[in-house]
């Protein structure tokens, strides 16, 4: 007997709203949307200077237009300002972060990231404003309690991600990616619940008037770049 499967209901269509531009003023949009991201730099020395949180949601809410598996949307921003909370995240990170570099990374990979000139201690992480504590959710729970399964996780997190980025950094704050392994210190800490995976920590704000990034040089487009 052939199993019949249950298809959901489709969607209503609307109409797409697309502005159409001339070709010049495309590739003339494209341009200068390239030079202000090749500006963008990881930053690591923050100022203390606000920032007004409608600037934080605006830029969260881009990242909500992301592409995603079956529009689950399957990510969580959790904001924090809190000094406390900032303090007890960086204590956790810092420990993780110090058997990194004592014993958990490979000499390759700290050869690697020598240039950069990084180690176990993570000030950034108390001295900016906001840290935006990105969440993966590996599936979905209904209103029932019921598990639901989400389609393309993390590819899904890492384009929103992307896209949030971009926002910050179109809007004129910098931001820092950072990654201590393992992250699950965070779900303790904002009192998540397990379906929800940290995916990364997001550093933002505003630089300090000394800081200073790496002299680092980008590839070229034929680098990265295949035409067939």
């Amino acid at each position: 007997m052939t199993k019949k499967i249950k298809t959901s209901v489709l969607a209503p269509l609307v109409s797409l709203n697309y502005d159409i531009f001339p070709i010049e003023e495309i590739k003339f949009r494209s341009l200068e949307y390239y030079k202000n991201m090749n500006n963008r730099r990881t930053v690591r020395d923050f100022s203390k200077r606000l920032v007004p949180i409608e600037i934080i949601e605006n830029c969260i809410l881009t990242a909500d237009t992301a592409p995603n598996g079956a529009n689950q949307h399957p990510w969580h921003f959790v904001i924090v300002s809190d000094p406390d909370i900032k303090r007890r995240i960086r204590n956790a990170a810092e420990k993780e972060e110090e058997r990194f570099y004592n014993s958990r990374a490979t000499k390759e990979w700290l050869e690697a990231i020598s240039p950069l000139g990084t180690n176990e201690k993570k000030p950034f992480l108390e001295t900016a404003p906001y840290l935006i504590v990105i969440f993966a959710k590996t599936y979905g729970l209904s209103v029932k309690g019921k598990i639901t399964k989400n389609y393309y996780v993390n590819e899904s997190v890492g384009i929103a991600t992307g896209f949030l980025i971009s926002a910050l950094h179109q809007s004129g704050l910098v931001s820092l990616t950072h990654t201590p392994s393992p992250m699950g210190f965070l779900n303790k800490i904002l009192n998540r619940p397990k379906n929800e995976r940290p995916f990364l920590i997001l550093v933002v704000g505003f630089p300090t008037k000394s800081a200073k990034v790496p002299h680092i040089k980008r590839k070229s487009l034929h680098e990265i770049t295949s035409y067939y």
